[in-house]
């Protein structure tokens, strides 16, 4: 995953990142289970290439669904891989599933 695209290990780290970017956020909600690894394998490069286009326009965060189970509740995610659009900590858009980088491009221009 790039470089740009946070990482939090608990859920005061992810709120402490909401609460510090400038702008818009892409949460990425990641699975660890058998069913969900392969797509959340594929969202991890998709995410990543986001991160690196919309650098300075959005803050990407990859959230790991067990270790941070806040935000899973917060913003009503039901299934991994999932991305939820969150602007001024409230949720503006969201997405169920594996997307491709055009299918993320076009969520993100609709959104932002």
């Amino acid at each position: 995953m790039a470089r740009r695209v946070h990482q939090p290990l608990e859920d005061g780290e992810f709120d402490f990142i909401l609460a510090m970017a400038d702008g818009p956020v892409l949460a990425y909600f990641s699975g660890t289970w058998p069913k969900a690894v392969k797509d959340c394998k594929a969202m991890d490069v998709v995410v990543g290439e986001a991160a690196e286009e919309y650098a300075g326009r959005l803050t990407a965060v990859k959230v790991d669904m067990t270790r941070c189970p806040g935000p899973v509740r917060r913003y009503g995610v039901t299934a991994a891989p999932s991305v939820v659009l969150i602007k001024g900590g409230e949720a503006v858009a969201d997405a169920t599933g594996a997307m491709d980088g055009p299918a993320l491009k076009t969520f993100l221009d609709s959104n932002l």
